[in-house]
């Protein structure tokens, strides 16, 4: 357990004890790798930051292949407030839709060099879009650069009052001739 400051109202927190607060990628999990689509010229300039990270996860379209959907971004770094929270940032806002044509809004936080993703951030997103996009089915995404072209993906839930793991990938960004026949098989396993 850990104290976290969490917001209550418009210039109103609260201490509050919760479960160790952290979204840590797992070193032990395999590495899949992705056909680079990032521009040349966004890879020479970007830097490690979550703006980096967020060009990359969708340059890449990495949100489509992570959760099976088709993903438009819609908005970054909606700020904007909850009732009984006060003022809340993602840092980017998609809008989704599956095979089935049931339609998603996917709030992502991103963080890069060596912030750490926090579930209180996830559950602002959250309380976010069950506020403002009602009609949406909520996919709460968190991403981590774990290396300069290795992004850790996670699908987050809430369960009762805690955060939950659904889902954890990580994405390997490579030139495309560095996908060996080997690693096409073992993905087809």
């Amino acid at each position: 357990m850990e104290w976290v400051i969490e917001q209550r109202g418009k210039s109103d927190c609260a201490f509050r004890l919760f479960p160790i607060d952290r979204i840590l990628p797992n070193p032990m999990l395999a590495a899949i790798k992705i056909s680079d689509a990032t521009p040349e010229i966004v890879s020479a300039y970007a830097l490690s930051d979550e703006q980096a990270l967020l060009a990359k996860v969708r340059y890449n379209r990495l949100l489509d292949i992570f959760l099976g959907v088709a993903a438009y971004s819609m908005q970054n770094h909606l700020r904007t407030s909850v009732a009984g929270m006060g003022q809340v940032e993602i840092d980017e806002v998609y809008v989704a839709i599956d095979k089935r044509g049931r339609q998603y809004v996917l709030p992502v936080q991103a963080k890069g060099g060596t912030d750490r993703l926090s579930t209180v951030q996830t559950r602002q997103d959250i309380a976010c879009c069950a506020e403002k996009f009602p009609q949406l089915l909520c996919r709460a995404i968190s991403a981590q650069f774990v290396e300069a072209d290795l992004i850790a993906l996670f699908e987050l839930e809430k369960s009762g009052d805690e955060i939950r793991i659904v889902e954890e990938r990580h994405y390997k960004l490579v030139p495309a001739d560095q996908i060996s026949k080997a690693d096409l098989e073992a993905y087809a396993r």
